[in-house]
């Protein structure tokens, strides 16, 4: 089916790659044929209809063709069309399989985009299988379009597949995707000549196509009908007003053809040459070195670093590349530009062939030491005025400084996935660990302090991951120990608990290795806290002894009183109230001297509930009143309503419901909000 024309608002769309997020719908014209024949296998009967049974998943429908071919444009009118007819009022979810460096995406990844933007976070250090089976979870219960654009591979696209047939799978692959049962492919070549031609008349305007239209047929031919080559000798013509089609079929059919492609692509790689070599030196090297733009994706300041030349000379050319169809944007107000994955291998092929590697290290030791300036001028910038890091952002030059916190947020918001692909591409780089360790850092810090730290959690987890890896290679026992307990502790809170437990344990000899104190001491109370929440609490106290042992040889008050605490609560549960009331007294003493007076009124409020328990009520009563007043002292209104709640509890057991009563209504006057307290009431039972 080659007989329909793609034709778009975009050079990039047009040329079979991802649509720019948050763009208006391009013009599309032709490719009928092809959208009929998806229509109809959209109302194809399965084997299971025909079996006389009910789908039990999604029907897929395939577009095969080769990068350049327009597979994606075609995809992409296909959804808008099904999504205008309403039969999928849940929406349209895109995701793209295939990095630009030829790589297939992992499943992991592909998941949890996924249902980032279905709205679901996925749990942090959750592995492709748990990710995926959420995706399908998800998609269980609606009727949306899931379009996978790029696949590789069945193995890439059957995992998302959902277990639902009230949903639709629409998919772009170069070629058919074995081991996906019932699916067609839809495979599309080039244009036909009068397709093709309308395509090259809709840049360079109907006059030059009229005055020679059977050349136009002739470029059309030499482009093989391949859009993204079509689109490309068209932004030539359209720069050279005085040039005409003879012109440019003529310097197309004098370059060699590529041996090294196949014959499908070489009419792409001699377009993409023609535009390439017609380039000033300086904006060639330019769109040469946006081959390491991470994840495809650059914006000025990118552009700008990698060439070291200033950020507007680089908008600007990359505006330029874009009316040459070698980049499309998204036409945001902080515009982003994308490398059409067709070109990809071509522009990294070029950079191999045309520019020194030492060349190559540099420009992107210059985008990632930028990069991390950003970075931290996006964190320094939701910083109180008069700060340090204030007064040190206003010394950045104007174009590194964002003007306000909403700003800096948007920014990160839309370079987030760059950004995140910069750091992985540093660390498995491995030539610059120092500044991989930099974005990093930088990283973690912006995120959590735009995103916050559980919503960012995710991305956090894959990050400290990085550290870790570089930590390994370059035998850095420290960060190596910080990287563990950071894994750890988001393994912990998700429930992980045995893999937090042995990542803690690998941080204990990680701190020991590098002579850490403080990491070791960590490690050693993370470790107590893990045996604890999986109820080994000898294990815990022994683990919570050591550490604090470790803490009175250095005089660490505030540790000191907190682990007395800990070594209480476990004691508690263990059922050994003598050990676990010397704690919790240990644990108010030290609050004590710390001048702690809120921690002090809730360590003696422990030490109530322990006696309680171990059937000493009288001494319990006193100990709670002790702690009434301290929490009074302080301040803290809700802690102080809840001992006055067990001190009715205690009064009531002991007989004596007058005074009990008098408590209770005490309780109620603190907090004056009825709900709350029987929350307080209720919490106060329960203990």
């Amino acid at each position: 089916m080659t007989d329909q024309a793609v034709d778009t608002s975009g050079p990039a769309e047009a040329a079979g790659t991802e649509e720019p997020s948050g763009t208006a719908p391009p013009q599309f014209f032709g490719r009928a044929r092809e959208l009929k024949a998806l229509r109809a296998d959209i109302e194809r009967a399965g084997l299971d209809t025909l079996a006389g049974r009910k789908a039990a998943r999604a029907r897929v429908l395939l577009i095969a063709g080769r990068p350049g071919s327009g597979r994606t444009a075609l995809a992409g009118e296909l959804t808008r069309r099904l999504l205008a007819e309403g039969d999928h009022p849940d929406g349209l979810f895109r995701v793209r399989l295939t990095d630009p460096g030829g790589v297939p995406v992992p499943t992991e990844r592909t998941a949890r985009e996924l249902l980032d933007r279905m709205g679901v976070t996925g749990p942090p250090g959750a592995d492709g299988d748990e990710l995926s089976g959420m995706v399908r979870d998800e998609l269980a219960g609606r009727r949306a379009l899931l379009f996978l654009d790029d696949a590789v591979d069945a193995e890439q696209v059957d995992p998302l597949l959902p277990d639902n047939p009230d949903c639709l799978v629409v998919a772009t692959s170069e070629g058919p995707l074995t081991g996906i049962p019932g699916v067609r492919p839809c495979t599309i070549g080039g244009l036909d000549a009068g397709s093709a031609v309308r395509l090259l008349a809709r840049t360079i305007g109907e006059v030059r196509i009229t005055v020679d239209p059977r050349t136009a047929e002739t470029l059309a031919e030499e482009c093989g009908g391949l859009p993204a080559a079509l689109v490309m000798v068209a932004g030539w013509l359209a720069a050279r007003p005085m040039a005409s089609v003879a012109d440019v079929t003529r310097q197309l059919r004098e370059l060699p053809d590529d041996t090294e492609q196949s014959t499908g692509s070489r009419p792409l790689a001699r377009a993409f040459r023609l535009v390439h070599e017609s380039l000033p030196p300086t904006a060639a090297r330019i769109l040469r070195l946006l081959a390491l733009a991470p994840a495809g994706l650059a914006d000025a300041h990118t552009a700008s670093a990698l060439a070291g030349c200033s950020v507007s000379a680089a908008q600007t050319t990359l505006d330029d590349f874009v009316a040459l169809g070698l980049l499309h944007t998204n036409g945001a107000d902080q515009p982003q530009y994308e490398v059409p994955g067709c070109l990809a291998p071509l522009l990294r092929a070029l950079l191999e062939a045309r520019d020194r590697p030492s060349e190559v290290q540099l420009a992107r030791a210059r985008m990632l030491e930028r990069t991390v300036r950003l970075l931290q001028s996006c964190r320094a910038v939701t910083e109180p005025e008069g700060s340090p890091a204030r007064r040190k952002l206003a010394g950045l030059p104007r174009s590194l400084r964002f003007p306000n916190p909403e700003a800096a947020a948007e920014w990160l918001r839309i370079r987030r996935p760059a950004l995140l692909a910069s750091a992985r591409i540093a660390v498995e780089d491995g030539e610059l660990d120092t500044l991989a360790r930099r974005l990093v850092s930088a990283l973690v810090r912006a995120l959590a302090v735009h995103r916050g730290t559980e919503a960012a959690a995710p991305e956090l987890y894959g990050l400290h991951g990085l550290v870790l890896a570089v930590a390994e290679r370059r035998e850095l026992p420290r960060e190596r120990a910080a990287a563990l307990l950071n894994l750890a502790d988001l393994d912990a809170r998700t429930g992980r608990t045995r893999e937090a437990l042995a990542r803690y344990r690998a941080a204990l000899d990680a701190g020991r290795a590098a002579r850490d104190p403080y990491a070791t001491g960590r490690a050693m109370e993370s470790v107590g806290g893990a045996y604890a929440e999986l109820g080994d609490f000898q294990r815990a106290s022994d683990w919570y002894g050591r550490a604090l042992a470790q803490r009175l040889t250095q005089g660490e008050r505030a540790d000191e009183a907190r682990l007395y605490g800990r070594l209480g609560a476990v004691h508690t549960y263990a059922g050994r109230y003598g050990e676990a009331l010397r704690n919790w007294r240990a644990a108010a003493a030290g609050y004590r001297r710390l001048g702690d007076v809120p921690a002090q009124a809730r360590a003696l409020s422990e030490a109530a509930r322990v006696q309680e328990y171990a059937g000493r009520p009288h001494e319990s009563l006193h100990t709670c009143q002790e702690a009434v007043e301290w929490a009074r002292r302080a301040g803290d209104v809700r802690l102080q309503a809840a001992l006055e709640l067990r001190l009715a509890d205690t009064l009531d057991r002991l007989g004596d419901p007058a005074a009990a009563g008098l408590h209770r209504g005490l309780a109620d006057r603190l907090l004056g909000q009825e709900g709350v307290t029987c929350e307080i009431r209720s919490a106060a039972t329960e203990n």
